[in-house]
């Protein structure tokens, strides 16, 4: 937390008892804790009229309609992009419809993100803010079950919520298309190839069917088996329809990826503009206990790819 936090904190702590009572609030189970703010919450809520709840709503950034300001973006345009990305799956993945929440501390627990950056909800749930944790659940549910497929691929569109203010014009929700491929390491790096080939041919067509001729994949190994991924499907890379680099300089993702992290960017005029971002992670083997899982996940930003074209020249 930093330093106005802490004050903040320190300030509502005296008032209500000390640090004592928020150790107490922790400790307690599930249950308990949401049975007490819930009540705390109903009399908050009671003090309410339609007055304040009309300026809260014209005040508020996490409740105002996402095309609101310069960088919105239209709700035609943003659903043309969702069609598009949709029709260039491959056949296999399937598009599933997520829940808006997740468990409490799925951010946390799984991507190493401030829990500061979540909107929490009470009954010991939060706010998706990104659904790749949420596919990573599933995938970790599918892929410890008996019946479980060899890979599980799975896609979802979905809204989510950040609590950091977001750049001036942009909304503090927006929606991402996710997908995640989850399976078992098979040796010499086999799976890592193949996943990693499916989601940039992915990226790459569906991007250029959505109107963006100029793409551009930038790798980042960040291990001796991410250079190895890169140089074992070179091939393949080399045949796609876009600019493939190695961004060796990429200090994001440090630490949140393992091996390789890629970014899928549109170059338009000049300006290289970030639309998608993804790479291996630990999280199914850390929710299976198996450190054989292999996860490869990627997101793309629909409202950015909305913003980009309507930027674009002629449009």
């Amino acid at each position: 937390m930093d330093d106005l936090t802490i004050g903040a904190l320190d300030r509502v702590a005296d008032e209500i008892g000390g640090m004592e009572v928020v150790e107490h609030l922790a400790a307690l189970s599930g249950s308990d804790f949401a049975s007490v703010m819930l009540e705390v919450v109903r009399r908050r809520a009671a003090k309410e009229t339609p007055a304040s709840v009309l300026r809260r709503y014209t005040r508020d950034r996490f409740v105002r309609p996402g095309d609101a300001g310069p960088g919105g973006v239209s709700w035609q345009s943003r659903r043309q992009a969702e069609d598009v990305l949709l029709g260039c799956l491959p056949a296999q993945v399937e598009v599933m419809a997520l829940a808006p929440l997740v468990p409490l501390g799925t951010h946390s627990a799984l991507g190493t993100v401030s829990q500061d950056k979540i909107v929490t909800a009470i009954r010991a749930c939060e706010v998706a803010a990104d659904p790749t944790n949420a596919l990573a659940l599933e995938a970790a549910v599918r892929r410890r079950a008996s019946t479980a497929p060899e890979t599980v691929r799975l896609a979802a569109i979905q809204r989510v919520v950040r609590a950091q203010r977001p750049p001036a014009g942009w909304s503090a929700h927006f929606s991402l298309f996710a997908m995640v491929t989850a399976g078992r390491d098979e040796g010499s790096l086999r799976f890592e190839q193949s996943a990693l080939a499916e989601h940039l041919r992915f990226a790459v067509a569906g991007l250029r069917a959505a109107g963006l001729p100029q793409i551009q994949v930038a790798l980042t190994p960040l291990s001796d088996a991410g250079e190895r991924t890169v140089a074992a499907i070179a091939v393949e890379l080399s045949e796609l329809p876009a600019d493939i680099v190695t961004d060796d300089d990429r200090a994001s993702g440090r630490g949140y990826y393992r091996d390789l992290c890629f970014k899928v960017n549109a170059l338009v005029d000049g300006a290289t503009n970030e639309i998608g971002d993804g790479g291996f992670t630990d999280w199914t083997a850390k929710l299976t206990a198996n450190n054989k899982e292999r996860l490869l996940i990627s997101g793309y930003g629909l409202d950015r790819i909305a913003a980009v074209l309507s930027a674009a020249p002629g449009n």
